[in-house]
């Protein structure tokens, strides 16, 4: 447990009064009101903020059963990279020109992030992550990711996919991992974020339109799916053309 707090001070800071010496008779902490939050079992002072260009995003809640209605249990559970944004940090500092890149999501944003990003905490008896503003694949607004409330953010691009099942003679569909090709890795642009922004301050505006067709790096798009529907978040560096 003690090591794990060393670790977490690098995304995190325990927002803490300047004196708490003194506690005056009477007063909330005096009463054993709880003015603080718990952080993996430990009472901690104020609540927990985000430094830099962290997001504390609170994890929703895993699914116990298929739309079929079907229980699932142990390892048949899948693992959720959705989420609400709690707080966020103050953004990062460019380490030339100084100026500070500012968050794209804001506290209440729903987002979709990398299934190997985060770093995994239980604060105030809730699975939460901390995930880097780069983490963030998709956001959106209400409590319900779909095609209309999302959004990519920074350079990023969302791309519906091309279905690259092929039908053999007695109908039967073959998916392109079967059959040893690599995975889809052209589709329609449906979604584009505002750009990166520049050491100057500048947003460079991404070169490219909603419903341009695009080719882009093999395995380089985040998959995605809303709505049933298979997209993927792909970086405009890894673009290499469109149509």
């Amino acid at each position: 447990m003690t090591k794990l707090f060393p670790i977490l001070a690098a995304a995190i800071s325990l927002s803490t009064p300047e004196c708490h010496a003194f506690v005056a008779p009477g007063s909330s902490r005096a009463n054993g009101v709880r003015l603080g939050a718990k952080l993996e079992g430990r009472e901690i002072e104020g609540a927990l903020t985000p430094t830099n260009n962290f997001v504390l995003v609170k994890i929703a809640a895993i699914e116990d059963e298929t739309e079929g209605g079907i229980l699932l249990t142990g390892s048949a559970k899948s693992k959720k990279t959705e989420g609400k944004v709690i707080s966020v940090g103050p953004g990062k500092t460019h380490q030339e020109s100084g100026l500070l890149f500012p968050m794209p999501v804001v506290a209440g944003d729903g987002v979709v992030y990398g299934k190997y990003d985060g770093t995994e905490i239980d604060y105030e008896g809730d699975k939460h992550t901390l995930i880097r503003d780069d983490d963030v694949l998709v956001k959106f607004s209400g409590d319900e990711l779909t095609l209309e409330t999302a959004d990519v953010v920074s350079d990023n691009i969302l791309v519906k996919v091309e279905d690259n099942e092929e039908e053999t003679a007695s109908g039967l569909v073959i998916a392109a991992t079967a059959k040893g090709g690599s995975k889809p890795s052209t589709g329609e642009v449906v979604k584009i974020g505002p750009g990166r922004m520049a050491s100057n301050g500048e947003i460079m505006i991404v070169d490219i339109n909603v419903g341009d067709m695009v080719k882009f790096r093999d395995f380089a798009g985040n998959e995605v799916d809303i709505e049933g529907g298979e997209f993927a978040v792909v970086k405009m560096t890894d673009v290499l053309a469109r149509f």
